[in-house]
């Protein structure tokens, strides 16, 4: 895979952000946040889709059990988002960075005004170098607080921001040929030039109870990236050093080869 990316949507999922017991994974978040001012000082201007704001809101709060209530759940979200964002902004700032908090809904590309608008913010924050981190607005919204841990929200942005290259970093290490849970001889699948009924079918599975998005909803985001151009790799986020072998060109996950 070529290393001429200039412009990166990384996507870091619940799971990797926090511990068990929704509490930051304060180690790996400021690891995270090392790497990305780094990538950034390279010259590559970098779009941060967020997750977490519901499992640290429960860690801030003292609730083991992610609530099914979707009102609960907006409640908790608009506890740790503020939190997100302390963290990210105290982080960033260490390393001369300025972020930016942009709240998304999935219906921002159906509608040219907003879509327009969106587009010209994320614009002007690279031409200030700030470095834009994202979420869903889950107060307003119910579909992505319910089922996808902003994997499709994250294609959504790469799309909006034309980005050269989309980075899943989740608990997974790729797309296996089969369910590695059950088989121990399940391979990675390094590339996926097409995504046909055959992926969609080992795509099966959940997520964990901390975050709620398994591997259909990464394929469904890998369809949205792939079929506007941009190419997306699907990794474990465990060490976010996995971030500098993407950007010297490596393949340490599944690479979704763009459509055009």
């Amino acid at each position: 895979m070529a290393n001429g990316n200039k412009r990166i949507v990384i996507k870091v999922g619940t799971s990797t952000l926090t511990h068990e017991g929704g509490r930051l994974n304060i180690r790996r978040f400021e690891k995270l946040v090392k790497i990305l001012s780094d990538i950034r000082n390279s010259g590559v201007e970098v779009v941060l889709v967020s997750s977490g704001a519901i499992g640290v809101g429960m860690g801030k709060l003292g609730i083991s059990k992610r609530p099914d209530c979707t009102r609960e759940k907006q409640a908790l979200a608009s506890v740790g988002q503020c939190e997100l964002m302390n963290f990210y902004s105290r982080n960033f700032e260490s390393y001369g960075h300025t972020v930016a908090q942009i709240l998304l809904t999935k219906n921002v590309t159906e509608d040219e005004l907003m879509r327009t608008n969106a587009r010209n913010t994320f614009e002007t924050l690279f031409d200030l170098n700030a470095i834009p981190i994202v979420n869903e607005n889950d107060t307003i919204s119910t579909e992505q607080i319910e089922f996808g841990d902003n994997d499709t929200l994250s294609a959504i942005v790469a799309e909006l921001v034309e980005a050269d290259l989309l980075v899943l970093l989740s608990d997974i290490d790729g797309l296996y040929d089969k369910d590695p849970h059950k088989f121990a001889d399940a391979r990675i699948i390094p590339e996926v030039d097409f995504i046909d009924d055959s992926i969609r079918a080992i795509a099966g599975g959940s997520g964990t109870s901390r975050g709620t998005g398994g591997m259909v909803t990464k394929i469904c985001a890998a369809e949205i990236a792939t079929a506007a151009g941009v190419d997306m790799i699907i990794t474990n986020g465990e060490n976010p050093d996995v971030l500098y072998r993407i950007t010297d060109g490596e393949n340490p996950g599944t690479l979704f080869r763009k459509k055009i």
